[in-house]
């Protein structure tokens, strides 16, 4: 009878996963709760040898200050009777009971125990197993496919692929191998529910750690992914290692190791690019494949104010704005984007603000205009500083003025007064008039 216990035992520890300890442990309960649905035996323990598979039951009770369970707790004075050395916590033994009095009703009872307690320590383990890897890939087969989700067989477990966390270019058939990236691993009544993904970040990350031995090394860190699962990604890497390049080494001779990551993900394309600490270099890499002229970074609004040619901006924003809207992800700033034209055109226009006065900027005069006054009659001839030309402030022309001969009359310089009063007034920027 023991030989043959000892031999179940091993038999459900090759078939269950569940180890010796673990089974001998359930057992030992399960005989327990058999014997202590029987009033007056609540007492009852069990202990069953591993290696002889001999099971032992006695009476025995755990020693404590104050008693609130009579039937299973002893004062130190009464525990000392049996055991002089006893103390507070230790468990003493009263009374060595006879197996046959284990009956066919408490081994029907023990053997549905036995099952449930079984049935609970195998999804321990399972649980136990597929917990420890999350954040991990693992490989799974097609076994059914639901509306809401693709169902994988992992092995002692199924694993949900729900439809949120599928890429858009792929499709699934019954029996096709899948590689997943492990979300999260909940308990249920019906075992451990593992939840994957094939969209998340980390699931690219795991990639190029299967196909890049320097990255799975530790040679070349992964610092950032941007992804759009079915669309586009981009990848930050830097070396850790003086001399390494780390962009080539991820993407591979010819485009191998990371042609084996686009395949894996049904096409989706990917950008390497090289990670900088300084963030001007690092968000003018973020935008390739477009060039940039010029990134300035406002720190306190964590904006990167970036200038590109004129034939890079559609490149830079990227269909739908998906190329600059990755490079914020990845780079973790709010990046406005700017032509190298529109730059100038701004700039301009802020010129001629200026000296226009329009702008927010006024530009001040070289001189205090002198007070207004009363217009002075002409006098029927006019010197050569009369006629002599006004130079204009601002864009307007200067006005010239011929002077005329003594001894004629001045038709000239008179025509020529009302220009150059007109001419000094729209050079002002406050409009005022300037006595003559």
């Amino acid at each position: 009878m023991s030989r043959d216990f000892v031999g179940a035992l091993l038999q459900l520890n090759a078939e269950k996963g569940v180890s010796r300890e673990q089974l001998i442990r359930t057992v030992e309960e399960a005989i327990q709760s058999a014997y202590r649905r029987t009033p007056g035996d609540e007492d009852v323990q069990v202990r069953i040898d591993g290696d002889s598979g001999k099971v032992r039951v006695f009476r025995a009770r755990f020693v404590v200050e104050e008693i609130e369970d009579p039937a299973t707790q002893m004062t130190v004075e009464e525990a000392r009777k049996v055991q002089p050395d006893a103390e507070l916590g230790d468990l003493i033994e009263t009374e060595q009971l006879d197996q046959e009095a284990f009956g066919r009703i408490h081994a029907q009872t023990a053997k549905q125990v036995v099952l449930q307690r079984l049935h609970e320590a195998e999804r321990n383990v399972v649980f136990d197993q597929y917990a420890s890897r999350e954040g991990e890939l693992i490989t799974g087969t097609v076994s059914r496919i639901e509306p809401r989700a693709i169902i994988l067989d992992v092995g002692k477990a199924e694993a949900i692929l729900s439809t949120t966390e599928q890429s858009p270019l792929e499709h699934y058939r019954i029996g096709q191998n899948v590689k997943a990236y492990v979300l999260e691993v909940r308990r249920s009544a019906k075992g451990p529910q593992i939840y994957v993904s094939r969209t998340h970040k980390g699931f690219l990350r795991r990639l190029f750690e299967l196909e890049v031995p320097e990255i799975h090394a530790g040679t070349v860190e992964i610092k950032a992914i941007a992804r759009e699962a079915g669309s586009r990604s981009k990848v930050a890497v830097a070396s850790r290692q003086p001399g390494l390049d780390p962009v080539g080494a991820t993407v591979g001779q010819r485009g191998a190791r990371v042609q084996a990551v686009v395949a894996e993900l049904g096409g989706e394309k990917i950008d390497v690019i090289e990670w900088f600490e300084d963030a001007s270099a690092f968000v003018a890499k973020a935008l390739s494949p477009a060039q940039v002229i010029e990134v300035r970074i406002d720190e306190e609004h964590r904006i990167a104010n970036v200038v590109v040619p004129e034939r890079m901006l559609s490149l830079a924003i990227g269909r739908e704005g998906q190329n600059a809207r990755l490079a914020a992800k990845l780079t973790g700033w709010r990046i406005d984007i700017r032509s190298d034209v529109s730059v100038a055109e701004a700039a301009r226009a802020d010129h001629h603000d200026e000296i226009s006065g329009n702008g927010t900027v006024i530009a001040e005069p070289e001189s205090e205009p002198e007070p207004e006054q009363e217009p002075v009659a002409e006098p029927e001839s006019a010197t050569a500083a009369t006629a002599a030309p006004v130079e204009a402030e601002g864009d307007a022309q200067p006005v010239a003025a011929a002077s005329p001969e003594p001894d004629k009359e001045p038709v000239e310089a008179a025509a020529a007064r009302p220009s150059r009063r007109k001419a000094a007034r729209t050079a002002k920027p406050d409009d005022e008039e300037v006595s003559p």
